[in-house]
């Protein structure tokens, strides 16, 4: 095959065999989609594709990387923020795709558990889990795409974080092959369990450098039984967070609470053919609200947003809402708010951050990080859009038009990272709340972390990948030669 080492041409000869004519690929036009992040920032190489379909030709592909000291990159849906599934440059490493695990092993409705493979595809997972009267509580863009175990490895959060946590939360157990090949099963979601450290913990957000997610035992809820979504206007994020305070004092149906800038909405007004406004004047700040009930015997949702934001009204905490009237309109609403990504990037060269601070600090901190960018990077226009509820802001640093696309992404964009990582910091947040570390912010995670916690990363990643052949280059940079 072109491009193979001796190494990867033994490797794959020896697990012919074991994984059949469909799992192993080394036709270049097959490969070559796969090679590239979805955002076509990062592409590598690789010579072949593995496609096990089993945790047992997970276990032999892992056993024989051992032996023959060959990187594996394990991807999913490819639908990495951060370019944590690309193979590095120099085709080193093969790529381990996770597509044909693809089974859901068991759903139990009345316990709300259910096994799903790596493979099984976000939305596949909760219309079978609909099925039965229960759903996954997590919810985000790339639901079509996103693998239950890329969503694992990377500790994917979405809409719904607020109630329900992120993905840490929602997995009760997990099955993954370590580095030499071994299979550690923890999918008995032990309600109680105090053998030593937690290793299903370690292989949640650790993108794929620790181990090979094959399998997770998942929480489910019971299905919705009514939901009801409004769309409010506001002044600033303060009066949007005071709101938000009133929900969670209410009870605990709100869900999900979503925050953007005017220009931010215009954008996606303008990208989503067909769309109208949800209010009618205008407004600094907009706010889509969503709750839920799970029984229909619960106050409806409907009236819950009704009594809040009504309430809200007359004391001048909200300037104008409306509540959803179908959910054709609920739909047409939450179109906008997922159309935001895109539409931003439909507005020219942009630096983004997927960020999070303290949900207190987020209101002072959406306007002020905005100002402070414009300020020192001239003619460049700063925005934040979020989840109000567990403080992740979406901020963009957008070009100043006319620039020279390249040169801005390679002299000035490093230099605007660093400024708005920076501030993040600061104020006591991270730089990487929902998507990752992967290779984007792997320098810069090294350079804001704090000594003992790049010391202890590294130790754990020595400790259980002793070899580095587990997504090198991706959270930690690898070893120097000779290290």
């Amino acid at each position: 095959m072109d491009g193979a080492t001796a190494a990867q041409a033994a490797m794959l000869a020896e697990l012919a065999p074991v994984l059949g004519p469909k799992g192993i690929v080394t036709d270049p036009a097959t490969i070559a989609p796969w090679l590239e992040d979805w955002r076509k920032r990062w592409r590598g190489a690789a010579p072949a594709i593995l496609s096990p379909a089993t945790t047992a030709q997970v276990a032999a592909i892992l056993a024989a990387a051992t032996r023959h000291r060959v990187p594996l990159v394990a991807q999913g849906g490819n639908s990495s923020m951060v370019g944590g599934a690309t193979p590095p440059v120099d085709g080193s490493a093969l790529i381990l795709s996770m597509r044909r695990m693809d089974r859901i092993r068991m759903i139990d409705a009345d316990a709300g558990l259910a096994v799903v493979e790596a493979g099984v595809v976000l939305q596949t997972f909760n219309d079978a889990a609909l099925a039965v009267g229960r759903r996954f509580p997590l919810t985000l863009g790339a639901r079509g795409n996103a693998t239950i175990g890329g969503l694992v490895s990377t500790n994917a959060g979405g809409t719904q974080v607020l109630r329900f946590g992120t993905m840490r939360g929602l997995v009760a157990g997990v099955e993954a092959v370590l580095a030499d090949g071994s299979i550690y099963d923890g999918l008995a979601a032990l309600k109680k369990d105090n053998r030593g450290y937690n290793l299903d913990q370690l292989l949640i957000g650790a993108e794929g450098t620790l181990g090979i997610v094959t399998a997770a035992t998942l929480r489910l809820v019971p299905a919705v039984a009514a939901r009801a979504v409004a769309w409010a206007g506001v002044t600033d994020p303060a009066a949007a967070l005071a709101l938000l305070r009133r929900f969670q004092a209410d009870g605990d149906s709100v869900e999900s609470f979503e925050i953007m800038p005017a220009a931010t909405l215009i954008a996606a007004l303008d990208h989503v053919a067909g769309s109208r406004a949800p209010l009618a004047g205008r407004h600094r700040w907009h706010l889509l609200i969503e709750a839920t009930a799970a029984t229909t015997d619960a106050e409806a949702p409907a009236a819950t947003l009704e009594r809040v934001l009504g309430a809200a009204l007359t004391d001048g905490l909200v300037e104008d809402a409306t509540i959803a009237a179908s959910e054709v309109q609920a739909e047409a609403f939450w179109r906008l708010r997922d159309s935001l990504s895109d539409a931003e990037r439909a507005r020219g060269p942009a630096v983004q951050f997927d960020i999070a601070v303290p949900v207190a600090a987020m209101p002072a901190f959406m306007q002020d990080a905005a100002k402070a960018a414009e300020a020192r990077f001239p003619g460049t226009d700063a925005s934040g859009f979020g989840h109000l509820g567990d403080g992740n802001i979406h901020f963009h640093v957008r070009a100043p038009g006319g620039v020279d696309r390249d040169r801005w992404y390679a002299e000035d964009a490093p230099v605007i990272t660093g400024f708005v990582h920076d501030l993040v910091d600061a104020a006591g947040g991270t730089i990487a709340a929902e998507h990752g570390i992967g290779q984007m912010k792997r320098d810069e995670l090294a350079r804001i972390a704090s000594p003992a916690r790049m010391r202890a990363l590294v130790a754990i990643k020595t400790a259980m990948d002793p070899l580095g052949i587990l997504n090198p280059g991706k959270l930690l940079a690898p070893p120097a030669p000779g290290q």
